[in-house]
């Protein structure tokens, strides 16, 4: 393994020198492919020679641009946004809406995108750990599960790691565990109770999965073995790979779970839609990103997200530092798709970026501009100078009522609750407005935003809310922000009820 991981850096250091050539060469040869498609028709893809062309000739586009194609293409037709027939779709609803995103999964984006940033993934590991065993024993993955369309039975759908386990290569299998049809059972509650009797035997080396149902997992096999930590079950355990969610308010607890000094973090950014970036440097914040994955890039400034029409700018003019909403082209027929994430750039030279939320996951009610990085940095050094941990949490604005200013209302929910609460709301404040200045502009001397408020919610609040919904496990998150309210009323709703 250690020779074909060596081969395999070699390109990826050719992604870090060349990213505009790849990048320039991506983007026509998916043209090429989908020439004969209805969107190649439709759209002239034969007759797009340049960057510039391209952009001026395709919309950007969200979601509901692509459904009804995406439907047709689940139901069997061919050739439409790519060539051929797409047999997967991965089911994704972003965070708790009751509707579902279909994203094609097609054989070139399966082979060429999702599983090659595995291998990526892999071969930076070792890069950066040569003596690491990951193939030595066992890895858990926690996944989904997939199912066949009822209209149509020859598409399936389900979870993205579903579907990437379903098509691991054989080379893999020997060292995954657990079966295959436990890893991919519908009842994720049953699943949980399945890994907890399973994994206990297994001799386990690395795992891997969103953080947040892995905590969950952690917890139950803890409460099943009696045993303190992680390590006392499995000795060898030298690795987690992590993506889904930010990993700051989960890092004081993987301390405790696994308290190694020397393990392994690999943080990557694959969703639905593609494997985007992994990070190629453990003690850098930012993730490499993959420019020869089968996505081609555009970025949107903050300034542009919700107009009708929005500028983007290619991967040569983003500047570190700023915000922006990201938009892909990839070989699974999204054209110029603007999934919804936002990133910043941490360097230029590799191109590096950190996902930093949502273009509907932020707090801007009084020009605050409050993102999902922000909040998770401030929480992160709350609890690290308070010996706090917090499980889950989510932030709404409080509106001007006539009678006051505004401000922010936390739902927190404890792994470790503050001795003195007054005093986590003051750190925790003091944290925020150190991280993003805007936000501190706004509370100088109070004039704009009175200090943050929290409430502490029970443990398993935000589990409970989220199974309500039919959000419980899988790809499904907590809302770390919105700039409306109806997601902590809604949960101050589930309590009372």
């Amino acid at each position: 393994m250690a020779m074909v991981y060596k081969q395999r850096y070699g390109h990826i250091e050719l992604m870090m020198r060349e990213p505009h050539e790849l990048q320039a060469a991506l983007r026509q040869n998916l043209l090429k492919s989908a020439a004969k498609t209805e969107w190649g028709k439709k759209y002239h893809f034969e007759e797009l020679p340049s960057a510039d062309a391209f952009a001026q000739r395709l919309p950007v586009q969200d979601y509901e641009a692509f459904k009804p194609d995406i439907e047709r293409m689940m139901n069997g037709e061919k050739n439409i946004l790519w060539h051929g027939q797409t047999q997967w779709f991965s089911k994704s609803s972003g965070t708790t809406s009751d509707k579902s995103k279909y994203i094609p999964i097609t054989k070139e984006n399966l082979r060429d995108c999702h599983i090659k940033g595995t291998w990526d993934t892999m071969t930076m590991m070792y890069h950066q750990n040569p003596n690491s065993q990951c193939f030595r024993d066992k890895t858990v993955l926690m996944g989904g599960s997939h199912y066949a369309y009822e209209s149509f039975p020859q598409s399936r759908i389900g979870d993205v790691s579903a579907i990437m386990i379903e098509h691991m290569p054989s080379i893999a299998r020997p060292f995954f565990t657990p079966d295959f049809e436990t890893a991919l059972m519908p009842n994720f509650e049953e699943k949980l109770n399945r890994l907890v009797e399973l994994l206990p035997k297994e001799r386990l080396v690395m795992l891997g999965g969103v953080p947040t149902w892995t905590v969950v997992l952690f917890n139950k096999i803890l409460e099943h073995t009696g045993k303190n930590n992680l390590l006392e079950i499995w000795p060898d355990l030298e690795a987690y790979v992590h993506g889904g969610v930010s990993f700051l308010p989960y890092r004081e607890q993987f301390k405790r779970f696994i308290p190694r000094e020397d393990f392994i973090y690999q943080e990557i950014y694959n969703a639905s839609e593609g494997f985007f970036a992994i990070q190629n440097d453990s003690k850098e914040e930012g993730m490499l990103l993959l420019v020869d994955n089968g996505v081609y890039y555009e970025f949107v400034p903050f300034e542009d997200w919700d107009t009708e029409f929005p500028r983007t700018i290619g991967l040569a003019d983003v500047e570190k530092g700023k915000h922006y909403a990201i938009v892909i082209t990839t070989n699974s027929g999204l054209w110029r798709y603007m999934p919804g994430d936002t990133v910043m750039f941490t360097s230029t030279m590799p191109y590096k970026i950190k996902v930093t939320g949502r273009t509907k996951q932020f707090v801007n009610a009084f020009g605050e501009e409050v993102m999902v990085s922000n909040t998770d940095k401030a929480l992160e050094e709350t609890c690290k100078l308070l010996n706090v941990e917090v499980a889950e949490y989510t932030v709404a604005p409080i509106y001007f009522d006539g009678k006051g200013k505004g401000g922010h209302e936390w739902l927190i929910e404890f792994d470790r609750q503050p001795a003195d609460i007054e005093q986590f709301k003051n750190v925790l404040d003091q944290s925020l407005q150190r991280v993003n200045s805007d936000y501190e502009a706004k509370r100088h001397k109070n004039l704009a935003l009175n200090r943050l408020c929290a409430r502490i919610l029970p443990r398993g609040t935000f589990h409970h809310w989220l199974r309500s919904k039919g959000k419980f496990g899988g790809q499904n998150k907590v809302p770390r922000l919105a700039n409306h309210r109806q997601y902590v009323d809604d949960i101050l709703l589930f309590m009372g009820q």
